[in-house]
């Protein structure tokens, strides 16, 4: 149950960035895609089960959860701490009557590029005033979390370890990627994520992983298969959590392991970065530097700020010029690519920015694990 206090802290930040942008009213867009619920339950308290929700946040006033009208039957109303509720014919419609209605000049939307429903742009796009892309300045405004959220997190961790002390326990070459993963999955969803999960994976033969994510499959896994398996889960508190260890029986090939020589070096110099005051820049770079040294290039994103949202910003990239604070939440899984991009290498750890240098919330060293391993997790 959220406080009041963390409630009105939220309110607090959110409207404080709305002021500085001179916005009359925000728009908070969330829908069932994994990952993309979180803002509306960060601002409501309402957790999304199907379709998707609108909040809508006046810079003044109380807040309105706006619902389409067939989502009526959909998700526990009662469980949100704000008290106006909408179900409309077409929500895009209803938001702009009632933007027009307040003669609001300029609207914020969070969502606007990815998340947003196309029938409720078309809608809000005929109005009488300025829809204003907000997605940075949201995030921003919740960036850094509050003790009240870093307990969330430490309870993502803490189910996302349960899972892959499961799926190391199952890991048998002979059994299919799935059936490896599927033990994991069940934890998870007896402790709370729900559908909040997207658990992927990269894999390939002869000690290699190819360098694309893909859906556990029905593929039959060998001892000289490299398996990454890419687990990404909430608690019941809708914090993401992630987090990736190198699953092999057999031998890994001499690309892989001249990538695994530099990796946990490359790791630490980036958690060290991980301070108030430090360019996310840095953060990237401290990683970058070491694999460019040892002659490999990175593939995906190298990481990003994260909350009751899979990806929020601030991105931990090389054109990131945005100071760290204490209390950001970031996940940092640079992919470490061959120089023909064809196999690669692959970690993913959750941190909270410190003082003076990072804090992984994992206690489980980077290594190739056999499945034989006795974790020590505290």
């Amino acid at each position: 149950m959220t406080s009041q206090k963390e409630i009105d802290r939220r309110y607090s930040n959110i409207r404080a960035a709305m002021e500085a942008e001179k916005v009359d009213a925000l728009i908070v867009c969330g829908n069932q895609y994994a990952g993309f619920e979180g803002a509306v339950r960060y601002t409501s308290g309402f957790e999304i089960v199907h379709r998707y929700v609108y909040v809508l946040i006046p810079l003044a006033g109380d807040p309105t959860l706006v619902f389409p009208r067939e989502a009526r039957w959909i998700g526990d109303k009662k469980a949100s701490w704000v008290r106006e509720k909408v179900w409309a014919e077409i929500p895009g419609k209803w938001l702009r009557e009632e933007s027009e209605k307040h003669h609001w000049k300029r609207v914020a939307v969070y969502g606007l590029d990815f998340v947003m429903a196309v029938r409720d742009y078309r809608e809000l796009q005929q109005g009488a005033f300025e829809l204003v892309p907000f997605d940075f300045h949201f995030d921003m405004a919740r960036a850094v979390k509050s003790e009240e959220e870093l307990e969330g997190f430490r309870d993502s961790m803490d189910i996302i370890l349960d899972g892959f002390h499961a799926l190391l326990k199952a890991y048998e070459p002979g059994k299919s990627e799935a059936e490896i993963m599927a033990p994991a999955v069940e934890r998870f969803f007896a402790r709370g994520a729900g559908p909040r999960m997207m658990n992927i994976v990269l894999s390939g033969s002869n000690g290699e992983a190819e360098a694309f994510f893909k859906v556990p499959s029905q593929r039959k896994v060998a001892a000289d298969d490299l398996l990454l398996y890419s687990l990404e889960v909430t608690g019941a508190d809708g914090y993401w959590i992630e987090f990736t260890r190198a699953l092999i029986r057999g031998k890994v090939s001499p690309r892989t392991r001249a990538m695994s020589d530099v990796y946990p070096h490359a790791m630490e110099c980036a958690r060290l970065k991980m301070r108030e005051g430090v360019l996310a820049s840095e953060v990237h770079k401290a990683a970058a530097d070491v694999f460019a040294k040892a002659g490999f290039a990175l593939g995906h994103l190298t990481g990003h700020s994260i909350g009751m949202t899979m990806l929020e910003h601030p991105s931990i990239g090389a054109n990131t010029q945005i100071e760290l604070k204490e209390n950001m939440v970031v996940s940092f899984h640079p992919q470490v690519v061959d120089q023909e991009g064809q196999v690669c290498l692959y970690t993913q750890d959750t941190y909270r920015v410190g003082k003076k240098e990072g804090e992984c919330f994992a206690n489980v060293p980077w290594r190739f694990y056999s499945g034989a391993e006795e974790l020590k997790t505290a």
